[in-house]
């Protein structure tokens, strides 16, 4: 056990790719965010994938350091943790505006970007490529379908409310 010097079970190289990885995925979704001018901006992806990324890799290496057979050591319980206290955070980007749910894509894009985040901190880092290559290209792709609700678009001069008169 080497608390201070650094990970036991990892190599310095593991936790800087997953770390890394669990960093710049969640970035590119928060960027389009950014852009797109949603209610989220691009902080909140890379601190939630970053931290929950740090808190399975944590709990990965407490499970390793723990010799005690006694011990009841389930990372499984971060994940499910981490994923609930995401899906509050979304649940506050999202608000009604008329007859419409504003936020719902940037809640669903936050709570993503967790399970990217621990999808990495296990070393999966494939596979939080590939969700965020999925999510990234949905929000991007979707953008000109979900205008009419949005509104931060602008038509005519106006902001666009959802309302049609």
């Amino acid at each position: 056990m080497n608390e201070l010097a650094g990970p036991d079970s990892l190599t310095w190289l593991q936790f800087a790719v997953r770390m890394g990885a669990a960093a710049l995925l969640p970035l590119l979704i928060g960027l389009e965010r950014f852009v797109r001018k949603k209610p989220i901006d691009f902080r909140p992806f890379v601190i939630i994938a970053v931290g929950a990324a740090g808190l399975i890799m944590a709990s990965t290496e407490l499970l390793h350091d723990t010799a005690d057979p006694q011990s009841r050591i389930d990372p499984t319980r971060v994940i499910e943790g981490v994923i609930t206290g995401i899906g509050f955070l979304g649940a506050g980007a999202m608000f009604r505006q008329g007859n419409f749910v504003q936020g719902a894509g940037s809640a669903a894009a936050i709570w993503t970007a967790g399970a990217i985040g621990l999808a990495c901190g296990m070393g999966e880092v494939w596979l939080g490529a590939i969700m965020a290559a999925i999510v990234l290209l949905l929000l991007i792709v979707s953008g000109p379908f979900t205008t009419k609700w949005d509104s931060t678009a602008v038509e005519g001069g106006q902001q666009n409310t959802g309302y049609s008169d």
